[in-house]
């Protein structure tokens, strides 16, 4: 967190291992004075009920600013930088319409699939123990007929646009909404499933990690399980 003489009137919502990391990496990248509130999940994994008393969602990240409230990761990311960045991260005007597609594609596209691969493995442990043998072959099918084939060709797209030689997915020299959207997605998925990653894209997971803005966000936020870089 940032000095400030005045009371900051931004707080970030945030819960650990959540994509609220994300938004912690953006206020240290930026230099912004802020207020976090944390919280856990409970033994299931779920969200605590706190988070629904901020916004009816109950997920994070949710931001509060004065009387704004806001929830939605794009939505947040957008937010900050208009209000908050003062001309940092920004594309350059070449890279102006990469960052529109992968600041939209993390969640549009990409994270859908991360979540129903992580869903189809998981559901069977959740069955009645009888039955489990059974989705354990049903649910794996589904992953190797619909899931693993949709992210082979995303992990490709991923690679060759990483491959251009630029350190940004808009190509400049500092990251943008773009990153902040896609270094959650890119780290779930090296973290959970990396062997059909290129790497291009685990370099730039690396990276990220690397940032000194992002090494204080990880001290302001705590536990956050996706910043392990042994992949």
């Amino acid at each position: 967190m940032t000095e400030s003489h005045t009371e900051p009137t931004l707080t970030l919502h945030h819960l650990n291992d959540s994509r609220s990391q994300r938004i912690l990496w953006l206020l240290e990248e930026l230099g912004i004075p802020y207020n976090i509130k944390s919280y856990q999940r409970g033994p299931d994994g779920i969200a605590p009920q706190e988070l629904a008393q901020i916004h009816p969602f109950g997920t994070a990240p949710i931001i509060t600013d004065g009387e704004i409230t806001l929830a939605e990761s794009g939505a947040i990311v957008e937010y900050i930088i208009d209000k908050y960045g003062a001309g940092k991260a920004q594309p350059p005007e070449s890279g102006k319409l990469d960052n529109l597609f992968y600041t939209h594609y993390s969640e549009g596209t990409l994270m859908p699939l991360l979540v129903n691969k992580l869903i189809f493995s998981i559901a069977p442990s959740k069955a009645p123990f009888f039955i489990r043998p059974l989705l354990r072959v049903v649910f794996g099918a589904l992953q190797t007929k619909l899931i693993d084939p949709r992210l082979a060709i995303h992990s490709k797209y991923i690679e060759t646009h990483l491959s251009k030689g630029q350190e940004w997915f808009a190509g400049g020299s500092e990251p943008t909404s773009a990153d902040y959207m896609m270094s959650f997605a890119l780290e779930a998925w090296a973290n959970g499933y990396p062997a059909v990653l290129g790497g291009k894209t685990k370099e730039y997971v690396k990276r990220v990690h690397a940032r000194p803005a992002y090494k204080r966000a990880l001290e302001k936020g705590g536990e956050y399980s996706y910043a392990k870089d042994n992949f």
